[in-house]
């Protein structure tokens, strides 16, 4: 991977010819020969995450001695402003007295375990490794060991977890990695990568059983954009970059890996691939396996790696495809060669109201067969539109609070909607101006047809934002006794609205039979769609006070909404992943046969369980608790 920056002055050719200037229009002709170049290396980030919950150390929703909520910084579009109804509204929804002064405070840190020595491994990984790149402070030890489930984050805050690495490493190239797995290896070592932390499967987990020292990977310090070719619209990258941090690069060269998770930023490259993961615009840009050419590989075995990219092959079983999907389990992704694209020359959003859910997927299953379906479009069920109410400022001044009036007037008396059935869509339009109008179009004539309503561009910029301001609600439930989490299935069209509703129904009935307090929280939304069906992503939780165990009582709540979506004819999971928190569910998706040989390709690549992640039921049952490993 040589340098290929050359002058400036060809840098910028190069760059001008794929990109057709800085806007990403079309090249009028591609330059020939080696067009890949080396970017220049960004400046570090000085933005500093939590250790004790999601997202940036210095923002969090905080409830105020008045009964409004403020989300504390300036990042998103709800930041710094009082929120006078969204606690009222959970507190109304659950059912319970959740309030400024019902709180359940955190005690983070919680009791972590001894991190276990071995003077001559660490002598060896010293050789190699600075000072700053290996550390066995127990908060660091601690928060690369679990990710972003709601028990996870409740056992930092409340209770303990069990085990945790020992050494956490931060490797700064490929060769590294391969020197930390062959020391890894030579000392009887068990390792496990770490990216962006925010799985919501326990992947991360460590198994009780796990008696080998344990070293976390963490994976962040590789971020490099190693090579670009704007030309050939690739990129060389490594595993460790998140995605705000590849957005804000390839932008500077008008170029976008389109892959937008709700995770964006902080989760990894190589999070991606190993989760094979799914992004909110993946109409247009596709998943994580449609968008990732080749990679490279440290395995037990050796280096799994290729010398040069096609558009496509037929090469005989490539070993990559089982990186999509490892969890971990195989090697540690150190860099990605992937699809890149120009920034569309337009982006403009949308929103249009439904009288119901049931509407909202008639109008989707329209819109994908009309070829026309934007970047990203989501139908929320009725209680994901009031929550959006919830999250909306005080008005103040007379013309808005007549403006909402009006606009109240408009959907509940003229177009005849039950508020408490309708739904909204919230959609993302990307690409070129003919493109966008053409979607446009297509989009709203359906939507008319299904009895829609526009709602503005406004409300859809909003409602898609959103997504990344309100990932922190659920650290501020559980600070006011509330536990929720949430969960996703793809489902066959004909099957989608019948799935939606009989897991509402279980989780209601399980709700009442485990006798928990209050009622439960359910929530959907409608979310990537394909030809065979749709994505559904669902919010399930319930008030905490007072029951024995929370998080137990919850993971028995979704098991059996699983259950439902199973039996219903949806899929273990679409995007999630199946880490240890899925892992019963197995044998119901896959034969025995199947099962069976993954278990002898993690045997023959892995053989002597070095990367001990143990997700996807790969190494059979394991605990994670004392209660697990009584039982």
């Amino acid at each position: 991977m040589a340098d290929k920056s050359g002058t400036s002055r060809r840098l910028d050719k190069v760059v001008l010819n794929a990109t057709g200037g800085q806007n990403g229009g079309q090249s009028a002709s591609a330059s020939s020969g080696d067009t890949r170049f080396t970017p220049p290396v960004a400046p570090a980030s000085t933005e500093v995450e939590s250790l004790e919950g999601w997202g940036f150390a210095d923002t969090r929703f905080v409830v105020q001695p008045d009964g409004s909520t403020v989300l504390t910084g300036t990042r998103y579009n709800i930041s710094n402003v009082a929120l006078p109804d969204l606690m009222p509204w959970f507190a109304a929804k659950l059912a319970s007295p959740l309030s400024y002064e019902n709180r359940n405070e955190p005690h983070y840190p919680p009791q972590i375990p001894e991190a276990k020595k071995d003077e001559k491994l660490v002598a060896a990984l010293r050789e190699f490794l600075k000072e700053d790149q290996l550390t066995d402070d127990p908060k660091e030890r601690l928060r690369r060991g679990h990710g972003h489930t709601g028990g996870e984050i409740w056992a930092i805050r409340y209770t303990k977890l069990d085990r945790v690495p020992d050494l956490v490493a931060f490797p700064r190239s490929h060769e590294e990695v391969v020197r930390l797995v062959e020391v890894a290896m030579k000392h009887g070592a068990c390792v496990i990568p770490f990216g962006g932390g925010t799985n919501v499967t326990e992947a991360l987990r460590i198994p009780l059983s796990e008696k080998r020292l344990v070293i976390a990977v963490d994976m962040r310090q590789m971020n490099r954009i190693l090579w670009l070719d704007p030309v050939n619209r690739m990129a060389c990258i490594e595993a460790g970059a998140t995605g705000r941090h590849l957005m804000s690069e390839l932008a500077k060269f008008g170029l976008t890996m389109g892959h937008e998770p709700d995770s964006l930023e902080f989760s990894t490259l190589g999070g991606w691939i190993a989760t094979n993961a799914s992004g909110m615009k993946k109409n247009r840009y596709g998943n994580i396996e449609d968008l990732v050419l080749d990679m490279q590989v440290v395995t037990s075995q050796g280096i799994v790696e290729r010398p040069r990219q096609a558009p496509r092959e037929s090469v005989g079983v490539n070993p990559r495809q089982y990186m999509f999907g490892s969890e971990g389990n195989f090697g540690i992704i150190t860099t990605a060669v992937v699809k890149l694209f120009p920034v569309p020359e337009v982006q403009r959003y949308g929103s249009v109201l439904f009288p119901d859910l049931k509407t909202g997927l008639a109008f989707l299953y329209e819109l994908q067969k009309s070829g026309a379906v934007p970047a990203s479009v989501r139908v929320m069920d009725n209680t994901q539109f009031h929550f959006g109410q919830a999250l909306k400022p005080a008005k103040h001044g007379l013309a808005a609070k007549l403006k909402s009036e009006v606009e109240k007037v408009v959907v509940t008396k003229l177009k005849g909607y039950d508020p408490y059935k309708l739904a909204v869509a919230t959609v993302v339009f990307e690409g070129s101006r003919e493109e966008v109008a053409f979607q446009e179009k297509t989009l709203y004539r359906i939507a008319a047809e299904h009895g829609g309503m526009k709602g503005g561009g406004a409300n859809g910029e909003r409602g898609y934002q959103l997504t990344f301001g309100i990932a922190y609600i659920r650290d501020l439930t559980f600070e006011h006794w509330a536990i929720a989490e949430s969960f996703e299935t793809s489902v066959p069209w004909s099957l989608a609205m019948e799935l939606y509703e009989r897991v509402q129904r279980r989780v209601e009935k399980e709700h009442a039979a485990m006798k928990l307090p209050g009622k439960v929280f359910f929530t959907g939304r409608l979310t990537q769609v394909y030809q065979t069906g749709v994505v559904i992503y669902f919010y399930l939780g319930f008030y905490a006070k007072g029951v024995k165990d929370p998080v137990g009582a919850y993971a028995a709540l979704e098991h059996a909404a699983r259950e439902e979506i199973l039996a219903a004819g949806g899929s273990l999971s679409h995007h999630h992943g199946i880490g240890k928190i899925r892992r019963d569910f197995l044998p119901e998706v896959y034969s025995e046969g199947a099962l069976a040989l993954n278990r002898k390709v993690k045997a023959a690549i892995d053989p002597d369980n070095v990367f001990g992640a143990s997700n996807s039921g790969i190494n059979g049952p394991i605990a994670l608790t004392p209660d697990e490993e009584a039982h």
